[in-house]
């Protein structure tokens, strides 16, 4: 069954760990709601489906035409990634009346690595870094994909709803976008005095903006400074449902780890190992979308 990690740190009793991951959730837009499938071994293999099949209506004694989906075998794998965090055994004895330095080094780690996921989950290609995954970005397919036009433009309602139409069996859970487009985002929807941009609390108790009920997230990692045709101001806007039949995220027995590693040899300080055994799937290529050349 796949788990938000926020509700698997629900179910961990280390309590290191679940503020770890409530750390790492608070900025994030994408580990808040995407959903993680636990998998055994180093990756896994998926059909992707392309496209659904089809019906017809028939006369009696006609010939029934045979209509299955299309499917593209795709194999993700799991990456490693983490960081170490050092906690000086000296400030931690004389300072430890005044806050745990040891959480508070271990959750600025988490904080690290919440951002490199980030920057990955959208910018990630393994041609670039074959430590890494591929991101949505990289993911997304070309007939999913909304352009502004040859050499981009500014940002319309029109375009985002194109986008949104984009995404199949319902509206997306997300439209992940930088902040500049969100500022232009809610320019528009008060020009237009539409209604249709709203502000809410979500279910961490943050102000989170709604376009036509779709939560607005924003990912610093969403480049300002795309070309496209003669710009080269661009960004991307992405909308994307998550869930097994979606865009899910995979990881290692355990999901994120908290390892203490101990005591080192060459100085005076205790180590804590940040680590997580993760990738990301899109499992139907109508579950995820791109719109481009984004102008201000």
């Amino acid at each position: 069954m796949a788990l938000t990690i926020t509700d698997a740190a629900r179910l961990s009793n280390d309590v290191l760990l679940t503020g770890v991951i409530e750390t790492i959730v608070k900025e994030s837009p994408v580990l808040q709601a995407m959903p993680f499938i636990e998998i055994v071994g180093n990756g896994l293999t998926y059909n992707q489906e392309n496209a659904a099949p089809s019906a017809a209506f028939y006369d009696v004694g006609d010939i029934w035409s045979e209509s299955t989906p299309t499917f593209t075998q795709k194999t993700a794998t799991l990456k490693i990634l983490g960081g170490d965090a050092d906690v000086d055994n000296f400030l931690r004895s004389t300072r430890s009346n005044i806050q745990d330095l040891e959480a508070a080094v271990v959750q600025l780690k988490a904080k690290a690595v919440q951002q490199k996921f980030d920057d990955t989950f959208v910018n990630g290609d393994v041609d670039s870094d074959g430590k890494a995954f591929d991101g949505i970005d990289k993911l997304a397919a070309d007939d999913q994909t909304v352009s502004m036009g040859t050499n981009g433009a500014t940002l319309t309602l029109e375009k985002l709803d194109e986008l949104i139409d984009k995404v199949r069996a319902g509206k997306p859970d997300v439209l992940l976008m930088s902040r500049r487009s969100r500022r232009k985002l809610t320019s528009l929807s008060r020009g237009t005095g539409s209604g249709l941009l709203e502000t809410d609390r979500n279910e961490f108790g943050q102000m989170v903006q709604y376009y036509d009920g779709i939560p607005v997230g924003v990912n610093d990692w969403i480049s300002n400074g795309k070309t496209v045709g003669t710009s080269s101001d661009c960004s991307t806007i992405y909308a994307l449902q998550y869930g097994e039949g979606g865009v899910s995220g995979l990881t290692g027995p355990g999901g994120l780890q908290v390892e203490r590693v101990g005591s080192l040899e060459v100085k005076d300080a205790t180590r804590n190992r940040v680590k997580w055994y993760v990738s990301i799937a899109v499992f139907n290529s109508l579950k995820l979308g791109k719109l481009t050349g984004v102008r201000d």
